[in-house]
């Protein structure tokens, strides 16, 4: 659900003197923000208007396409910050939506991971976007089911001792990735014989042992003991079982090839009139202590911002170490289609 918090600040004098009527008015400046369900830290938002004197202005969305097309049809006047994926970066800034970041405002600009702006290649100088969390799905085990050992790679969705217990995400950028890179090629690739390759283990290998391609659901399944493995972001799986379960019940992990990853930026809409203060709000997340408490919320690793690790007060779900051999997944163009087909053959 899409929420929307406004906040309206006015300040009206009036004087009379001499039979004369004197009207002031003053407005704090606003900034808009177009983000993710509850990707911004409301105590880090509420200091940023304290220190400058501002409204912001939240509005979520819940998906890359909702608030693209939101955008392209008449939305991006409203807004001054967004905070699109790399694929949709790269759409955005193809389509000239965007304006270039103050680079004299943005003083944090050397917090930000080099290794991230390495994957980063659309834009590593971060003269558009600034990288906000870099994060993959992973492999998650339910230990109290399991007693054997398996295989700490892709291929665990071969094993048959999981047969009817076993999910995947149902989105081929994620699942026909997992197989690329358990395959050695990129999750991008282009080449139609990688592709099918990849295709074709899944359908050989994997299906059989799995009973739903599942995106939103799973975690309930895993909680409940109905799945006992599950490909899925983490804290789906660690958000459904009780914290005091958490070590007995689950292993997650991200395999050594790495996987289908996914960084999520903040840009300024080309329409803002605020490129200052969106700078200045870009800059204050990244200073390390306010975005540990981002990290914090979610119990996230610290990749992106590494200064900020030492001001954490939780343990993260999974070290950021493992995430360093992940690969964006990047626009794959006019090749979209040669994906879906093969993935509704897999999924039907």
């Amino acid at each position: 659900m899409v929420k929307t918090h406004i906040k309206y600040t006015a300040a009206f004098l009036f004087l009379s003197a001499a039979g004369v009527f004197l009207t002031s008015c003053s407005k704090k400046k606003t900034l808009n923000i177009y983000t993710w369900t509850y990707y911004a830290p409301t105590d880090v938002v509420e200091a940023f208007e304290k220190e400058y004197d501002c409204d912001v202005v939240i509005t979520e969305y819940d998906s890359n396409e909702t608030m693209f097309l939101k955008l392209l049809y008449g939305g991006a006047g409203s807004f001054d910050i967004v905070f699109p994926s790399q694929d949709y970066v790269e759409i955005l800034m193809n389509k000239n939506m965007l304006q270039p970041v103050n680079q004299e405002l943005f003083t944090n600009k050397d917090k930000i991971n080099p290794k991230i702006l390495e994957k980063a290649t659309y834009d590593p100088e971060m003269k558009y976007a600034v990288p906000y969390y870099f994060g993959a799905s992973g492999i998650s085990v339910n230990k109290t089911k399991v007693k054997g050992t398996y295989e700490r790679t892709w291929n665990i969705f071969a094993d048959p001792q999981f047969k009817g217990r076993a999910s995947m995400m149902n989105d081929y950028r994620e699942v026909i990735g997992d197989a690329l890179k358990y395959k050695g090629f990129s999750v991008c690739t282009k080449n139609k014989s990688e592709l099918k390759d990849a295709c074709t283990h899944i359908q050989k290998y994997w299906k059989p042992n799995i009973v739903k391609f599942d995106a939103e659901g799973f975690g309930k399944d895993f909680a409940n003991g109905n799945l006992w493995l599950c490909q899925g972001y983490a804290e789906v799986i660690y958000g459904e079982v009780p914290e005091e379960e958490w070590e007995e019940k689950i292993d997650f992990f991200i395999p050594e090839s790495g996987g289908p990853s996914y960084l999520d930026s903040m840009c300024i809409l080309k329409d803002s009139s605020q490129r200052d203060l969106a700078t200045q709000f870009i800059n204050y997340i990244h200073e390390p202590e306010n975005y540990a408490k981002f990290l914090d919320f979610f119990r996230f690793p610290c990749f992106v911002n590494p200064e900020a690790e030492q001001y954490m007060e939780t343990t993260p779900m999974y070290p950021a170490s493992v995430l360093e051999n992940c690969e964006l997944k990047y626009y794959i163009g006019n090749n979209k289609k040669d994906y879906s087909d093969r993935w509704e053959k897999i999924i039907n």
